[in-house]
């Protein structure tokens, strides 16, 4: 197309917007089929990786769940229950909202294992743990701290009503004998409460609340005769 003239006396060109057309930043003019093919190749590995990316990224959030998680119950393991107990913790320091935890401790579950084998005793774990699931609010944390004993982190609780919620998870478990190969295999469970305090790291409040339900099974003991 010929130059056209301009106010003044300028030379103005008309440019074809066709010619100065890009895809990927390459010129239309420059598309040859060779180049748009080596572009849709390109824009291929591209979407693979951002696909690779996305599969990446759900297996490591899978991953970091199952860490979490007790290797046996349906409950959280020992390291998470410490993790979440911080967090409680610090809601306690920054609000003042009262926060408590539950020690539990499985008694007899050593004569299951030696009496009906280990199966049993896992048995009895398992149910136990889902107990405890059934009977707590959903943001409720509750975990299995190793072996026979267990962790509740109760929110927005005082010790009082902590206490309260103790006795009735313990009565609970006794309710629910485990069913094994025909028999039925009484359940049982010494707890302690401690109420979470600003301040305090975690592991001395796990401490405080085992001394305390070690009392408390002494105290049945003594009770029992």
């Amino acid at each position: 197309m010929p130059p056209s003239q301009g106010a003044g006396g300028v030379t103005a060109t008309t440019v074809n917007p066709a010619a100065t057309a890009t895809v990927m930043g390459i010129p239309e003019p420059e598309l040859t089929p060779r180049v748009r093919d080596a572009i849709v190749r390109l824009m291929g590995e591209v979407d693979q990786l951002r696909n690779e990316l996305t599969r990446t990224r759900h297996r490591l959030a899978e991953l970091e769940r199952l860490a979490d998680r007790d290797t046996l119950t349906p409950l959280y393991n020992r390291r998470a229950f410490v993790r979440e107990l911080s967090r409680s913790m610090a809601h306690v320091e920054r609000y003042g909202r009262p926060s408590c935890l539950i020690y539990f401790d499985l008694n007899g579950l050593k004569d299951i294992n030696d009496k009906h084998g280990h199966p049993a005793g896992d048995a009895a774990l398992i149910q136990v743990g889902q107990i405890l699931l059934d009977n707590t609010r959903e943001f409720d944390v509750i975990a299995r701290l190793g072996g026979d004993e267990y962790g509740v982190i109760l929110s927005e609780t005082d010790a009082h009503i902590g206490r309260e919620k103790a006795e009735h998870l313990a009565e609970a478990i006794r309710r629910r004998p485990l069913h094994w190969e025909g028999k039925s295999l009484p359940l049982d469970a010494a707890y302690g409460v401690y109420p979470l305090k600003p301040g305090e790291d975690p592991g001395s409040a796990l401490a405080a609340a085992d001394q305390m339900m070690y009392s408390h099974k002494l105290s049945r003991r003594t009770a029992r005769g």
